[in-house]
C-alpha cells in the first residue's frame, strides 16, 4: 500500500516539476510553428550608432540573444557562445546569416558600451549586431519574441538566458536554453534552415 502511494506521490512530483519547467521555459532547444513574425517594427540602434529597424532583418535567419554589458558571468558565456557561433558560420556570417544581441540594460548600454563590449568579447563581427534603444523601445522589440525585461527597483536588471533561431520570413524557428545549447547545434539548425530556404 505505501509502494503504490509513493509510486503515485512520485508520478505527481514528476508530472508537477515537467510543468514547472514547461512554464519557465527551460528548454534546450525546442521547436515552434510561430504563425507570426517576432521582429517587430521597432527602430533600435546598434553599435556603430546606426538606426536598425528590427523587421528589416527578414531575409536571412538570424540567431538572437539577450545581453547587457555590466553582466557579470551569463552574458559573458553567451556572447562567448555567439563568438564560436560567429567561427563556425565563416563567411556565411553576414552574407546569409545575422547574429543579434539586443541589450535588457538601455538604460546603461548606448552605442558606445555595446561597441566596447563586441570590443573585448572579440565579437566586433560583419554580421553582428549589439542593439539598444530607449527602453520603450527595446521593451516592444522584447515584446515580439514573448519577453519582457525584470528591473529590480536599485535599477539592475536580471538574467534572460534565451536564444531564439529566427527564420528569413521572421518567424520563430527553434528556442534554446544558452546555458546549455552547444554552438555547433546552433550552427546545424542555422544551416537546415538555410537549405530550407
Amino acid at each position: 500500500m505505501s509502494i503504490h502511494r509513493s509510486v503515485r506521490s512520485f508520478g505527481f512530483t514528476l508530472t508537477l516539476m515537467s510543468s514547472l519547467f514547461t512554464v519557465a521555459g527551460c528548454h534546450n532547444g525546442s521547436t515552434t510553428d510561430s504563425a507570426a513574425s517576432v521582429l517587430t517594427n521597432t527602430k533600435l540602434v546598434d553599435q556603430n550608432g546606426d538606426t536598425v529597424e528590427l523587421a528589416s532583418l527578414k531575409g536571412k535567419p538570424l540567431v538572437v540573444d539577450f545581453i547587457y554589458t555590466s553582466c557579470p558571468g551569463p552574458c559573458l558565456m553567451e556572447t562567448a557562445k555567439f563568438a564560436n557561433v560567429a567561427l563556425r558560420l565563416g563567411n556565411d556570417l553576414g552574407s546569409k546569416v545575422t547574429l543579434v544581441s539586443i541589450t535588457v540594460d538601455p538604460e546603461h548600454d548606448g552605442p558606445k558600451q555595446l561597441l566596447d563590449y563586441s570590443h573585448q568579447q572579440g565579437a566586433d563581427e560583419k554580421g553582428w549586431y549589439f542593439l539598444t534603444g530607449v527602453p520603450a523601445d527595446v521593451d516592444k522589440a522584447l515584446a515580439g519574441f514573448k519577453l519582457a525585461r525584470q528591473v529590480q527597483p536599485d535599477g539592475s536588471v536580471g538574467h534572460m538566458v534565451d536564444m531564439m533561431l529566427v527564420g528569413p520570413d521572421g518567424r520563430l524557428v527553434r528556442e534554446y536554453n544558452g546555458e546549455v545549447v552547444k554552438a555547433q547545434d546552433i550552427v546545424d539548425d542555422v544551416k537546415k534552415t538555410l537549405s530550407n530556404g
